[in-house]
């Protein structure tokens, strides 16, 4: 799965009115941010990234005896990470120290005598509330590691097998969705801490379940939902119920290959995946065949597929080479704008590959279907 931003950065392995509109509570956020690690010096840099209305923001500064600081205004409370690169050229390199922590009001303390592994960081109501779920996680948070080292001390030969894969993925999965549950509990005991909000958010990956976040959510005080960062969340959950399995799916018109206009409903009357992909997307590529293969086999029957590519501007050639490559005989559209693609924007796509079942009614019966899901699928609906 290909995630929009780098707010994925530490991953080692994607009712319009839920209450009544609140006052916004608006208060700039003003943030020191102090550090202390190690001895080291230039050309060693600091990095804070941060991702203000989406957008990524990058600060950097001098490292001198281990000691740099960073000074800023922001709307809100937001999370951030806190980079250190010992040879000071930026972010997009290996080698990097990276730790998590959230900018608010006031004065934030990193110290550590070695590294950002093993920093400590003070200062603020919401770290402090952060600490705390982090030392609720760090059981699950452990053995999500020892996974992750079991598979990369695995020799190639193990982890080509189809079955040592299955089975780190089953037992990965269920780590995650431990960690999860744990998440949600330290939101339900802590209504009043903007750090639940967070935790929330946090959760929901890529693909997130309206039916699981929502109640989470509402379950918050009136304080934390008014908040800026609590009305933006509000917004953007009714856009995620617009999505949800029985909901009509939203009408888009798009251009095509050769530039005709196509739309949603011209499919009306027959199943149609609505399938976002692009040709730069290493994981939407080995989907493909399986795609193929659904649609070889169910065409026939009322299955039709939209294939909505985010492919960049001036990228027309490369995503039609892709097309061909891949043998995609279906209806294929774009408007080459990369990750504001207008019906990717509609769909609140944050990661490829994503996909969306439309039934003839218009509704949607089923999402991400990957693999052998979507034929199993095809066949409930259509063998018949």
């Amino acid at each position: 799965m290909i995630i929009r931003s780098m707010k994925k950065i530490t991953n080692i392995l994607g009712a319009v009115a839920l209450f009544a509109a609140p006052s916004v509570v608006m208060a700039q956020t003003n943030y020191t941010l102090n550090g202390k690690v190690g001895a080291l010096s230039a050309p060693a840099k600091a990095y804070l990234v941060y991702y203000p209305s989406d957008s990524e923001h990058i600060d950097s500064a001098a490292i001198n005896s281990g000691a740099f600081s960073f000074k800023g205004t922001i709307d809100a409370p937001m999370n951030a990470y806190l980079i250190i690169n010992k040879k000071g050229n930026g972010i997009r390199t290996s080698g990097l120290q990276v730790t998590n922590l959230y900018l608010e009001n006031g004065v934030i303390k990193v110290s550590s005598p070695d590294s950002l592994t093993n920093a400590k960081i003070q200062g603020g109501l919401i770290n402090a509330d952060n600490a705390r779920l982090q030392a609720a996680l760090k059981p699950v948070s452990d053995k999500i590691e020892a996974i992750n080292k079991e598979y990369q001390a695995a020799p190639a030969e193990k982890r080509n097998s189809k079955e040592f894969i299955e089975d780190i993925q089953k037992r990965y999965q269920g780590l995650m969705d431990e960690k999860k549950q744990a998440s949600l509990a330290f939101a339900k005991a802590n209504p009043n801490s903007l750090m639940s909000l967070f935790a929330i958010k946090n959760v929901q990956g890529a693909t997130p379940d309206v039916a699981e976040i929502e109640p989470a959510f509402n379950a918050l005080s009136a304080k934390v939902k008014s908040t800026k960062s609590g009305v933006e969340y509000a917004t953007e959950i009714a856009k995620l119920k617009r999505l949800a399995l029985g909901a009509m799916a939203p009408d888009f018109t798009q251009a095509d290959t050769a530039g005709k206009q196509v739309s949603l409903h011209d499919f009306k009357g027959k199943y149609v995946l609505v399938d976002f992909w692009a040709s730069w997307c290493g994981p939407c590529r080995a989907e493909n065949p399986n795609v193929v293969a659904a649609y070889g086999k169910y065409n026939a029957k009322g299955f039709n597929i939209i294939g909505v590519s985010l492919d960049q501007p001036g990228a027309k050639d490369k995503w039609l080479k892709a097309i061909h490559d891949d043998h995609l005989s279906w209806t294929q559209v774009s408007d080459l704008k990369f990750w504001k693609n207008d019906v990717a924007q509609l769909y609140s796509i944050q990661s490829i590959p994503q996909n969306f079942l439309v039934g003839p009614d218009g509704k949607i019966v089923a999402k991400n279907l990957r693999g052998e899901d979507l034929e199993n699928k095809l066949k409930e609906l259509l063998d018949k």
